[in-house]
């Protein structure tokens, strides 16, 4: 067991302050919150925190590991004129140019730049169409080494024709077979679940939607897609189909609770109350909004189940958050930093709709998925202004330790296990990343 002492924590949904307290943690989950809490000093290693602020693990809860070896990309890129084209001139060719190593060290990387930013958890759309059986596997290992939690999804699409379209389905449903067979066996840790992937409708021909429905129905997972991130994909499923791309997607009965619509920017009203009957979740990527030019969502309080993810930009929920919130104020938004602050609480919900446990809270029986800060307040920190701090003053920086399923997996700021090789084999992975993205014309 652990015992963690004398701590401030910070509940985000409601926005509540609690100091001195002690937190018992036992086999993964919180066992007891309270002041004072009894040790029995030969079955538990105690920590006093006096000083330091503790909070839930943050949640991304649209990413995009397979890009992390994109960033100072030295490769021969047109220049993008609109969405789609950034697609095929950098996106569509990056994917198709990870091979199996690349990948690992992609998500490797990935994953321990999460972790030091504080997200406990991260919940991957992945694609790499050279690469597809036992791609989600590869994936897996970097988040088991590193000990994040994730939900892991292969990106199904049209573009690379009928026979890897088929192979994405197939893979979704043999990674999430193998998260089941896991759970039977009882060699399940809990790190790790599994969704069923799709790239966007507009890529996506009616016989892929049909594969991914019957994915959808017989692994009892939810679908992870982007939608109307550009107005192209909504004037598109309208052009060809004579619906609304969100109609489309409940023709296929693809709409459930579990179902994770990235962006969003381009949703009419009666495409937001579709995914609301169904209670979707719609993810909210600010900056990857910003710098592909697509527009801002507008509609945000629309919808009623909204999160945060980064698409790719990184894991640093922090930076994402300010950014949600500055962009919406320069659009001339009403919402608060408070408002930001429950959107990034609220991928907790998409973790305990599919992990079948309780996230986001420090309360007895939640999931030991915890962030511990040294931030130096140096203005009161009350319940009422918790997401001021975090929208103002709380950043990556301040994540002193993180404990994900009652384990330490990266401790004063350290990790127990030695990142420099690591970088050092990356680095050499994205040069050649970027060559084979050359290759790709």
């Amino acid at each position: 067991m652990l015992l963690l002492k004398n701590a401030g924590i910070l509940q985000f949904e409601p926005p509540e302050v609690k100091k001195g307290m002690d937190i018992l943690i036992d086999k993964g989950r919180i066992a007891d919150v309270g002041k004072d809490i009894a040790e029995d000093r030969s079955r538990t290693r105690s920590i006093d925190l006096e000083g330091n602020l503790i909070s839930p693990g943050l949640v991304c809860s649209h990413n995009h590991f397979y890009s992390v070896l994109a960033r100072g990309i030295m490769a021969d890129i047109k220049q993008s004129t609109g969405f789609v084209s950034i697609l095929q001139n950098l996106w569509w060719r990056l994917d198709r140019a990870i091979d199996e190593e690349i990948l690992y060290y992609s998500g490797l990387v990935g994953a321990i730049e999460a972790i030091k930013g504080g997200t406990t958890a991260v919940i991957d759309h992945h694609a790499s169409p050279s690469f597809i059986k036992g791609s989600l596997k590869v994936l897996k290992q970097a988040f088991v080494k590193t000990g994040l939690r994730g939900m892991l999804s292969y990106e199904v699409t049209d573009r690379n024709g009928n026979k890897g379209m088929r192979e994405g389905v197939e893979e979704n449903i043999a990674f999430a077979g193998s998260i089941d067979e896991d759970r039977k066996s009882g060699d399940r840790d809990d790190l790790l679940e599994a969704a069923i992937g799709a790239h966007a409708p507009f890529t996506l021909g009616d016989e892929a939607l049909d594969m991914l429905a019957e994915a959808v129905g017989s692994t009892g997972r939810g679908l992870h897609i982007h939608a109307a991130e550009d107005s192209y994909d909504s004037s598109f499923s309208h052009h060809l189909y004579g619906m609304g791309l969100i109609e489309r997607l409940e023709k296929f009965n693809l709409l459930n609770d579990r179902t994770i619509c990235a962006h969003g920017v381009h949703l009419t009203d009666p495409d937001i109350e579709r995914l609301n009957s169904h209670n979707c979740f719609l993810v909210h990527n600010a900056r990857s909004n910003m710098n592909n030019g697509v527009g801002y969502n507008e509609k945000l309080s629309a919808f009623r189940n909204v999160a945060l993810g980064t698409d790719g930009i990184g894991s640093d929920m922090f930076e994402e958050m300010k950014f949600a919130y500055f962009k919406h104020r320069d659009g001339g938004g009403n919402y608060s930093p408070s408002d930001f602050l429950r959107f990034l609480h609220r991928g907790n919900g998409m973790l305990e709709c599919n992990f079948s446990r309780k996230f986001g809270n420090i309360e007895k029986d939640s999931c030991a998925d915890l962030v511990i800060y040294d931030y130096q307040n140096p203005t009161p920190l009350v319940d009422d202004n918790i997401a001021g701090h975090f929208v103002f003053g709380l950043s990556s920086r301040d994540v002193k330790t993180v404990i994900i399923n009652g384990i330490f997996v990266y401790e004063d700021r350290k990790f127990p296990f030695d990142i420099k090789p690591i970088y050092e084999e990356a680095s050499r992975a994205a040069l050649r990343l970027w060559q084979r993205i050359d290759d790709i014309k």
